[in-house]
C-alpha cells in the first residue's frame, strides 16, 4: 500500500505546463491522505480560470495510478490567485487588489470595452473575485454595457462606490454624472481622476481588477502606470492594417513605461474586416497572440442591451471566445507572477 510520502514523490514528477515546475514545489498539492488503497488530496490551481486543468488532472492520475496498491483516487479542486511580486521602485499596490490587468488600444472603435467587460465576467464566472474600472474619464460607457443607469449615484450622499453587476464590482464616473453630461477635463485632471478611482474607492478583496483604458497614449494610461502596480496589459486590435499599426504603438508605449504586455487579441475578426493581422503583429513583436473574437451581431446587441454575451449566453461560440481569452490572460498573469517571485528570490 502507498503512503503519503510515496504519493508526494509521485506527484513531484508532474509538471505544471505553464509554470514549468513540479506541482509539489509550487505548493499546489495539499491535504494528502491515504486510507488503505484510497488516496485523496487537494489540488490548488494558480487561477480558477486555468486553461490546462484537464491536462494537469490527466498527468496527476497517471502518476498516482502507477503506484502499487492504489484502488481509488479522489481529487478536490481549489484555486488560489497570488498577488503580483512587487518590483523595486514600483507604484504602491491598490488595497485589497491582487492583480491589475489593463485593457488598452491605441485606436478607438476596436471594441475594447466589449472585450474588457466580457473578459471580466468570464473570470468571475470561473470563480475569481473580479472588479472592473472604467478609466475612460471623458467617455465612460461601462454603465450602458452593464445595464446600470447613467447617473445612478448622482443624487446619493455616499459618493462614488462600487456597484454589483454580473458578479463584478464595477466603478465608472458615469455612475455619478447625470445622463448626457460631458466631461471636459484637461490632461492633469484626467490623471488625477484615474488616481482617485484606483486608490480612493473601496474595492474590497479582488483577485483581478480589469481596467478599461481610453484609446491612445493618453494621461489615463500614463497615470495608470505611475499610480498602480499593473500585472499586465492586453492590447485590443481589429485585423485591419491601420488598427494593427496603432496596436503596435500601444505595445511600444507600455514597454517604455515598464509594464508587461500579456499579448494582443484580435477583435471583430471576419470576412469584412479580415483575419490574422493581429496574429502577424504579435509574431513580429515577439509577444503572445491571445486569440480572436468574431465580428458578430449577437455580441454587439448584448452589449448595447446591457447584458454582455458571456453572462446571458455563456454556452455560445461567441461567449466561449471570451472564455478562452480569459483563460489565456489568467495563465499569462500566473506565469509572470511566478517569474517575478523567482527573480526576487
Amino acid at each position: 500500500m502507498p503512503d503519503s510520502d510515496a504519493v508526494m514523490t509521485a506527484l513531484a514528477g508532474v509538471t505544471d505546463p505553464e509554470l514549468r515546475r513540479d506541482i509539489v514545489s509550487l505548493g499546489m498539492v495539499r491535504n494528502v491522505a491515504v486510507d488503505g488503497g484510497r488516496v485523496s488530496f487537494t489540488l490548488v490551481l494558480t487561477t480558477p480560470a486555468c486553461p490546462l486543468r484537464d491536462q494537469i488532472e490527466a498527468d496527476v492520475r497517471a502518476a498516482i495510478d502507477a503506484l502499487d496498491g492504489v484502488e481509488d483516487l479522489a481529487i478536490e479542486w481549489d484555486a488560489e490567485v497570488r498577488g503580483q511580486a512587487m518590483r523595486e521602485g514600483a507604484p504602491a499596490p491598490i488595497k485589497g487588489v491582487k492583480n491589475v490587468i489593463a485593457i488598452a488600444s491605441n485606436k478607438g472603435g476596436v471594441g475594447k470595452s466589449t472585450v474588457a467587460v466580457n473578459l471580466a465576467i468570464a473570470l468571475a464566472d470561473a470563480g475569481a473575485s473580479v472588479g472592473i474600472l472604467d478609466a475612460d474619464i471623458t467617455g465612460p460607457n461601462l454603465p450602458t454595457m452593464l445595464g446600470l443607469d447613467e447617473g445612478i449615484l448622482a443624487d446619493g450622499q455616499g459618493g462614488l462606490h462600487t456597484l454589483e453587476a454580473f458578479g463584478l464590482k464595477a466603478v465608472s464616473l458615469g455612475f455619478v454624472l447625470p445622463k448626457g453630461t460631458p466631461v471636459i477635463w484637461r490632461g492633469p485632471m484626467v490623471g488625477s481622476g484615474v488616481r482617485q478611482l484606483l486608490h480612493d474607492v473601496d474595492w474590497g478583496e479582488l483577485d483581478y481588477l480589469i481596467v478599461d483604458l481610453p484609446p491612445g497614449t493618453s494621461d489615463a494610461s500614463m497615470s495608470m502606470a505611475q499610480e498602480a502596480a499593473i500585472a499586465g496589459v492586453v492590447i485590443v486590435s481589429t485585423p485591419q492594417k491601420v488598427a494593427v499599426e496603432d496596436a503596435t504603438k500601444a505595445v511600444g508605449m507600455f514597454d517604455r513605461l515598464g509594464v508587461p504586455v500579456f499579448g494582443i487579441v484580435e477583435n471583430m475578426a471576419s470576412d469584412i474586416f479580415g483575419r490574422g493581422g493581429a496574429a502577424a503583429a504579435a509574431d513580429e513583436l515577439g509577444i503572445e497572440f491571445l486569440g480572436e473574437i468574431p465580428l458578430d451581431a449577437a455580441i454587439r446587441e448584448a452589449g448595447d442591451g446591457g447584458a454582455p454575451i458571456v453572462a446571458t449566453d455563456p454556452g455560445s461560440e461567441q461567449a466561449q471566445a471570451f472564455v478562452r481569452l480569459a483563460e489565456q490572460v489568467a495563465a499569462r498573469c500566473s506565469v509572470l507572477q511566478y517569474a517575478g517571485e523567482s527573480s526576487a528570490a
